[in-house]
């Protein structure tokens, strides 16, 4: 009985590792921007004893405040 030829496959070779780019320079400063306006939101929040930064919102302004903290810190997870 004849051998069948080994094909030589293609998929075997790994591909072209790719570069990551670096981040632009506009995403890290609205990544710390939001981080730190939250951080800001929280503090005038308990400093004036939950009447600003918005007053109709009572305690909604935590989530606010921590809500702009989140998505700052969950651009850190895209920062190169």
């Amino acid at each position: 009985m004849a051998r069948s030829r080994l094909r030589r496959s293609d998929r075997n070779e790994s591909p072209e590792p790719r570069i990551a780019r670096p981040t632009p320079r506009w995403y890290v400063v609205v990544m710390v921007g939001l981080m730190l306006l939250g951080l800001a939101w929280i503090v005038v929040f308990y400093l004036s004893q939950t009447l600003y930064p918005v007053q109709g919102w009572g305690n909604w302004n935590l989530v606010a405040g921590f809500g702009l903290v989140l998505v700052g810190f969950a651009m850190t997870t895209r920062w190169r």
